[in-house]
């Protein structure tokens, strides 16, 4: 089986978060998308919701699709949490799955910049999602295949700041998402 990794703190996961892995699943032929939110993410700084809430708004985030899953392999570890560890952990597990790693393509950029990035390039391959037309540079070594994708400009940070500003949300995260951010007071100020 081919299995697209997306990888993220998603602090809230939202629309933009299920596009990407619906049309990587599409254009590179994956069986399975598998989410993976981090529980101690390396490059994040400010204050995040608990991993726990995270894990429970991505559980609900795609209850509705029958070809995405959500893995907690990234709670095991008390240490931060580094792509390059995760996908031997997986690979170790799962010796028989061909795994995908997704990311926006503007993350290419910092891509050798990664924990162990030429380690990395060797254990997977990356499904970088880009807007139709953009050109973006691929490190040297990384295997990469492009996935076209609409433009969509929604980020967790804008919602997170239009909760905090008692602003509608809904329909730019899943409406199980928004229920639990509403219930929790996620994000409100």
């Amino acid at each position: 089986m081919k299995i697209g990794l997306m990888g993220g703190t998603f602090d809230p996961p939202h629309i933009g978060h299920l596009l990407i892995a619906e049309q990587a699943k599409e254009q590179l032929g994956l069986d399975e998308v598998w989410f993976l939110p981090a529980k101690l993410p390396p490059h994040k700084q400010s204050t995040i919701t608990s991993a726990t809430k995270r894990l429970q708004l991505v559980q609900a985030a795609i209850q509705s699709n029958e070809a995405f899953f959500v893995s907690d392999i990234e709670f095991e570890r008390e240490a931060k949490s580094y792509t390059f560890d995760t996908i031997r952990e997986l690979k170790s597990r799962y010796p028989e799955q061909d795994f995908f790693f997704l990311l926006g393509a503007d993350s290419l950029v910092n891509l050798d910049t990664w924990y162990r990035a030429e380690e990395l390039y060797e254990e997977i391959r990356f499904g970088a999602v880009a807007r139709p037309g953009n050109q973006y540079l691929i490190p040297e070594g990384a295997r990469v295949t492009a996935v076209d994708m609409p433009l969509l400009e929604v980020s967790s940070t804008d919602i997170r700041q239009r909760v905090a500003r008692g602003r509608s949300i809904r329909y730019l995260v899943p409406e199980p998402v928004r229920q639990l951010i509403e219930e929790w007071k996620l994000y409100a100020t």
